[in-house]
């Protein structure tokens, strides 16, 4: 097991454990103070059972969401490290840093190589102190999910201009996706300190495990809503998205902060 999934167990241990009310109040208050967490859409953080608890917070106010049927919505609260057009199969982890798609996706068809070739990407970076969960960007079909384990690196834009291949080289969970008759991709990249990666349509994935195994679930009907929760990370993450070509025109984001709910996308209609 490499060190950084080790690191990261241990920290999921001591971000599960409840310790009693007092001090876990303490720990709670200390943690948004420190990180200057927003919590005006959620429950006060005295709340919170453990820390995993407050990691993983749902939203107590409904957020509002963009519900036109041709725009993309943001799958959560991020930063936009990179975004725009693939080269051929190649798309960047940072500015001057490419790598490959096909290692990325790890298990896919040609068929569906082909489609994402020179079509569109963008890169959303969870902070710490993001709201963790991951929402449907439209309505679709999931036809598979991959499960790839790997090594837990950091993705904050220190390790992104550093560490060569992070992504591919990271723990993954790959949703292959389709909207009416077209295809994307959503990349769920774990990180140090992301004990696990949790699917709500899916309860059997199970990462930061000592497995090395691929996994792969097909599904033959599994539709999602706009908006819907998908799952959440214990901790903050990157999502990579990746829209097969002549699919999408995407806003322009680079290097800003977006919302779960707002237009980060809109379909290109031929």
């Amino acid at each position: 097991m490499h060190i950084t999934n080790l690191i990261s167990q241990y920290f999921g241990i001591f971000a599960k454990m409840e310790f009693p009310s007092v001090i876990q109040k303490v720990i709670n208050s200390s943690y948004v103070k420190f990180l200057k967490l927003d919590m005006s859409e959620f429950r006060n953080a005295k709340y919170y059972k453990s820390l995993n608890d407050l990691f993983t917070r749902e939203l107590a106010i409904p957020r509002e969401i963009n519900k036109d049927s041709d725009s993309f919505i943001s799958p959560c609260d991020s930063y936009i490290t990179q975004c725009g057009k693939l080269k051929n199969d190649l798309l960047l982890q940072i500015k001057g840093m490419e790598y490959s798609v096909e290692e990325l996706l790890t298990y896919y068809s040609a068929e569906n190589y082909e489609k994402v070739s020179n079509g569109s990407y963008m890169n959303f970076y969870l902070s710490p102190k993001d709201y963790h969960r991951y929402h449907a960007p439209c309505d679709f079909k999931v036809k598979k999910l991959i499960h790839v384990p790997g090594k837990l690196y950091p993705v904050n834009l220190k390790y992104l201009n550093k560490q060569i291949d992070l992504f591919i080289e990271n723990e993954r969970v790959i949703l292959e996706c389709t909207y009416e008759d077209k295809l994307f991709y959503m990349v769920f990249v774990g990180a140090l300190n992301v004990g696990q990666m949790v699917f709500n349509f899916e309860k059997k994935v199970e990462t930061n495990n000592e497995t090395n195994e691929i996994k792969v679930y097909e599904y033959e009907d599994l539709n999602i809503k706009k908006g819907q929760c998908l799952g959440y990370f214990k901790m903050g993450s990157t999502i990579v998205m990746i829209w097969e070509k002549d699919f999408v025109k995407l806003e322009n984001l680079l290097e800003q902060n977006v919302k779960f709910g707002q237009v980060i996308a809109k379909k290109i209609n031929n």
